[in-house]
């Protein structure tokens, strides 16, 4: 079962819960809100179940930023702080749209004792988040912006029936881009400019596409 599929099945488990149904509350926000305070997230937890969310720390001397944390369709927030108790300092923006399920952290809490299903999800998800840092971390450390952008593109890109597909970071802005990889928009726009001579990437206005994602593959360094 792909990612995609069990975070659909968790998102329909979690909103059939007697907890979840009893408790929950709908929350929409706009582009460019800023919709998950470190005060909230001592009280609630988050389940997207639409839309984008960056999650992301800013040196406010330099004005740079690095991104965290996307948050698209099947993602939770905080599990940190739900593990812990202690409130994080991130800084949140939505990229798009976004639909969040909001529910007390006692009830998730509850979920995870009593809902065998969400448990083995919910511990999936922690390795996931915990790998994604990691490799954050050894990427800023060892590669240049342009084995990172490489790196990024292969873990958002997706092959269904042969055609492969970038998702979730097809149609961010530059500057987000170059958040995600710690650097700024104009050492990605030449990493993009490189790759699209190469022909292994399409720009468009407002979105990026995989031309040949075996390309791609070829000149990740792992």
């Amino acid at each position: 079962m792909d990612t995609q599929t069990s975070q659909q099945l968790v998102l329909k488990e979690v909103q059939s819960s007697p907890l979840v149904v009893k408790n929950q509350k709908d929350l929409y926000f706009k582009k460019g809100d800023d919709p998950l305070s470190s005060g909230d997230t001592l009280k609630y937890f988050y389940f997207v179940m639409s839309g984008k969310i960056k999650i992301y720390d800013i040196d406010f001397e330099t004005s740079k930023e690095q991104t965290l944390y996307l948050l698209s369709h099947g993602d939770m927030f905080d599990v940190v702080a739900l593990l812990d108790g202690k409130p994080n300092q991130y800084i949140s923006e939505v990229l798009e749209d976004t639909h969040l399920i909001q529910v007390p952290l006692a009830d998730v809490k509850q979920m995870i004792l009593d809902d065998v299903k969400f448990r083995q999800y919910f511990y999936h998800y922690i390795a996931a988040q915990l790998k994604s840092m990691e490799d954050l971390a050894v990427s800023l450390s060892f590669y240049d912006v342009y084995q990172r952008v490489i790196q990024l593109f292969t873990r958002f890109t997706q092959t269904v029936d042969g055609e492969s597909k970038l998702r979730v970071i097809d149609n961010l802005s530059h500057d987000d881009l170059a958040s995600m990889v710690g650097s700024v928009r104009k050492v990605v726009n030449r990493a993009l400019q490189r790759l699209k001579k190469d022909g292994i990437i399409e720009v468009s206005r407002k979105n990026i596409h995989i031309k040949n994602f075996q390309k791609l593959l070829d000149k990740l360094t792992v």
